[in-house]
């Protein structure tokens, strides 16, 4: 591999807090049953812990980000891998359920604040045209983390207690901050606006645009996969234990759909990956709405799905890297907090626009609120792509 496509060392720490960060995001998910019968709180209000997470991580990032955008970025980093590591032994430690909710807020925003600083290091950090790949890379930890970490945490949680996950995941916190410590360099502090010019970014169309394409592009598929299991068992006819399994399928298609986002966006062009990968995604959810009954089809599409919709993510995140480049030059940071916002926002999207399909008995109709979404993504997207080609 050549010097100019070979990855800088800081990437692969940043990989390495995106991995801790997916397992402590998702972990709850598994061991919620758990969690619930310990703290003697219904599984409703144990639920909220996931709820609470993607609000404090969608709202409180960009304000985070806009209040530290003066700082160097490598102690920046080192603080919030830091506060991560805090935030989840507070949840290991939880005497109680508000304990371990705050512990979670404050995981959320550590997370969410990391992936944004982290996502301008690595396009920083990358070879000259290969940011796009930089930021796969350090995205496919997250990714990594639903194959490996997630299962790997829920076994463990559900057989030796839910609190053995989250204290691993501290150990994992504590080994990333050593990696960040030893290979991310020091990076000179680029000049950052005041908050009033940096808030301005909000009145940028073209940054409204690039975060609604995250949005409706990304939310897509939660409108479905919040509710996979229950497709999978309920109407494709497969047994749980089948279904495990094919969930772990689908979280290695996302780690390949990641990582070969990365190099089609790096080659290709974000605008021009996004757009080749936002129709064949529609193609996928017009496929599952009239397969799920149909074993055979469910495996390779549900593949196929995978690596659609996480392939785009590098894109979305360059995307915004560029366009704030170019509208936003002073705001890059808070630009991209608020994609990392914009993500889970599309998460949130998903899952309502989801719920208020299977609370009427439509589950199987959970596939053409992707579709539409994709749908309705196309929009800003010719647009914002029709405004960067003037700008050239």
């Amino acid at each position: 591999m050549s010097s100019t496509h070979r990855i800088h060392a800081g990437v692969w720490a940043l990989a390495v807090t995106a991995f801790a960060i997916g397992v402590a995001e998702f972990i709850v998910v598994g061991v919620l049953p758990a969690i619930a019968q310990d703290l003697h709180v219904s599984l409703a209000q144990a639920g909220s812990l996931v709820g609470t997470y993607a609000l404090a991580l969608a709202i409180g990032t960009p304000i985070v980000v806009l209040g530290l955008a003066r700082l160097p970025r490598k102690p920046l980093l080192l603080a919030l891998v830091t506060t991560f590591l805090f935030g989840n032994l507070l949840s290991a430690f939880s005497t109680g359920y508000h304990m371990l909710l705050l512990g979670r807020i404050i995981t959320a925003i550590a997370h969410g604040s990391f992936f944004a600083i982290g996502a301008t290091v690595a396009a920083r950090l990358a070879a000259p045209g290969a940011a796009s790949r930089a930021i796969s890379v350090m995205f496919a930890g997250l990714t990594l983390a639903m194959i490996i970490g997630v299962p790997l945490g829920s076994l463990m949680g559900n057989g030796l207690g839910w609190r053995l996950p989250f204290f691993g995941v501290a150990v994992l916190a504590a080994i990333a901050l050593v990696a960040t410590a030893r290979w991310v360099p020091t990076l000179p502090t680029q000049k950052a606006a005041s908050a009033f010019v940096q808030l301005s970014a909000l009145k940028q169309p073209t940054i409204l645009a690039m975060m609604s394409i995250t949005i409706l592009g990304f939310g897509a598929s939660f409108a479905a996969f919040t509710f996979i299991t229950p497709i999978l068992t309920g109407i494709s006819g497969f047994s749980v234990h089948t279904a495990s399994i094919l969930l772990v399928v689908f979280g290695i298609a996302t780690l390949v759909g990641n990582m070969a986002g990365g190099r089609w966006a790096a080659s290709l062009g974000w605008p021009t990956a996004l757009r080749r990968m936002l129709p064949a995604l529609m193609a996928v959810f017009v496929l599952l709405a009239f397969s799920l009954s149909n074993k055979l089809a469910v495996v390779p599409l549900l593949f196929i799905w995978g690596v659609l919709a996480f392939g785009m993510s590098p894109g979305f995140q360059a995307g915004m890297l560029e366009t704030a480049s170019r509208w936003a030059p002073r705001a890059v940071d808070f630009a991209s907090a608020l994609n990392i916002s914009a993500f889970n926002l599309g998460i949130t999207l998903g899952e309502i626009l989801g719920s208020g399909l299977v609370a009427q008995n439509k589950m199987a109709m959970t596939p053409w609120v992707g579709m539409l979404l994709v749908l309705l993504a196309q929009i800003p997207l010719l647009w914002l792509t029709r405004k960067h080609n003037q700008r050239n």
